[in-house]
């Protein structure tokens, strides 16, 4: 046998052994844990694109209806977006979609550049980083308002550590800043039952803020609330703004025009307009479908 027949072979056994070690560790990706081209850090979010919620072409039927249709939309890191759009345009089922309770048809829907939230359950993908508040406030109504906050520290929650459990001070410094920041400093020994229907709303985006989530969605934030409340809301979300990416559904234009700088829209699944509220309340489509004449 020749030197260069020897090489050849040489190579080729090395050629078939990489193969193996890449069927072993093969992912439906292709074998990488990556979208464009980069790896996955677990714990991390590749903002290096820009872009903290990707989601292309996604589509979702029930029973024949289309509730999201080839939707298309992404969010910058620590942006502040608002969705608006009238009944059944696929808002609630979007943010089902993010958070892994609904599964699309078809479809991508990336968590940063390189987290596949498709191949998650709800339980990973909150640990991932994404918070959701419903438009009901769900609190424990029995216990304090500082208990609550307590109650959501990101901490190990087995039987055993929760049983020696004691604050630390830098623990015990982020609750009293939690509280400042969500206005509840004065009620921090009250009982949750006993709070008004904002207050416990900030209380549960307070919960959802000791997990250190990189991405909020919250929907219909401000239903029921006072002016006042309200007014106190939209300071909160600006605080919130840039720490955070936040994704707002709400109907209040008021308090969109306060908070928001890209307001998306949408109607039967897909993305309608988008820009800034002059502009998507000046479309006439948008008038046409959704806020009227």
């Amino acid at each position: 046998m020749t030197p260069e027949l020897m090489a050849q072979g040489t190579q080729a056994m090395l050629a078939h052994e990489a193969a193996l070690v890449a069927r072993q560790h093969a992912t439906e990706s292709g074998g990488r844990l990556a979208s464009f081209s980069r790896v996955h850090t677990p714990g991390e979010v590749d903002v290096t694109h820009g872009r903290i919620l990707y989601l292309e072409d996604v589509s979702v039927s029930f029973d024949g209806f289309k509730a999201i249709n080839k939707l298309s939309l992404d969010i910058a890191p620590g942006e502040l977006r608002c969705i608006i759009g009238p009944n059944g345009a696929g808002k609630t089922t979007m943010m089902d979609i993010i958070t892994g309770k609904t599964r699309p048809d078809e479809g991508r829907v990336f968590f940063g550049s390189t987290i596949d939230l498709l191949r998650h359950t709800e339980p990973q993908i909150a640990q991932l980083g994404i918070g959701r508040k419903f438009q009901k406030p769900t609190v424990f109504e029995q216990l304090t308002v500082f208990e609550n906050l307590e109650l959501a520290l990101k901490t190990h929650k087995g039987v055993k550590a929760s049983m020696f459990f004691r604050l630390d001070s830098a623990q015990t410094d982020r609750l009293a800043e939690m509280l400042h920041t969500i206005h509840l400093s004065a009620n921090m020994n009250a009982q949750a039952g006993t709070l008004s229907h904002g207050q416990k709303q900030w209380l549960e985006i307070g919960m959802l803020l000791m997990q250190d989530p990189k991405l909020l969605l919250l929907d219909e934030p401000v239903a029921g609330m006072t002016d006042a409340e309200t007014e106190r809301t939209a300071e909160l979300f600006l605080s919130l703004k840039g720490k955070h990416s936040l994704m707002v559904v709400e109907h209040d234009m008021s308090f969109i025009n306060t908070i928001s700088d890209i307001v998306t829209v949408l109607c039967d699944g897909a993305v309608l307009a988008q820009g800034t509220l002059d502009q998507v309340q000046a479309d006439e489509r948008v008038i046409e479908v959704y806020l009227g004449r």
